[in-house]
């Protein structure tokens, strides 16, 4: 069967990740994606597998794209102030990309091993930008999960206009990110 030229498994992925964006993750469907790339929906199966196959692709993108958004946040900052640039590297890729943020957050296939490479891709780069903090391997965990689950919490908060009070939100993020890393340096100290 021949390709339409110039339709490659990036540009499905792409247009797949557009959509989600726009119309979340569960809005994502393959019909509405070969409308899209104007194609009939058997053409997409030359280059994905089906729509599982689709959500774990952008779930994996997802992932790789917030890394890359958290490293190039912390350039040049350490200890507080690198956690203070992730907290809020995350919550803004959670704004830009309210779709990827989804896949993210719903993981469709974990045990797909790039996905779980993935994933510890993330966990290992919080972890690393702990070590400063001298905390054991079990504790540093620990506080990247809670770390996590703030500014998660925070995103989806957001996302779902659950922040009505005319208050600055980034204000509210960075006295959060504050109060846990309070509390972090005063886990370092009593180690």
């Amino acid at each position: 069967m021949a390709q339409r030229q110039g339709l490659d498994a990036e540009n499905v992925l792409q247009a797949a990740v557009e959509m989600a964006d726009t119309q979340g993750v569960e809005g994502l469907t393959l019909a509405a994606l070969a409308a899209k790339l104007n194609v009939k929906t058997p053409s997409l199966y030359n280059h994905i597998k089906g729509l599982p196959d689709l959500r774990t692709q952008l779930s994996r993108r997802g992932l790789m794209l917030i890394k890359a958004a958290m490293v190039d946040a912390v350039i040049g900052k350490a200890k507080d102030d690198a956690l203070l640039a992730v907290g809020f590297a995350y919550v803004d890729f959670a704004r830009k990309h309210p779709g990827l943020y989804e896949a993210i957050s719903i993981l469709p296939d974990y045990e797909d091993p790039e996905l779980k490479e993935a994933g510890n891709d993330v966990v290992f780069f919080l972890l690393r930008i702990l070590e400063p903090y001298g905390l054991s391997e079990e504790d540093a965990l620990h506080v990247v999960r809670g770390f996590r689950s703030m500014v998660h919490g925070f995103a989806s908060l957001e996302h779902r206009n659950g922040f009505r009070m005319g208050l600055e939100r980034d204000e509210s993020l960075r006295r959060l990110l504050q109060t846990y890393l309070r509390g972090l340096r005063t886990t370092e100290s009593a180690t």
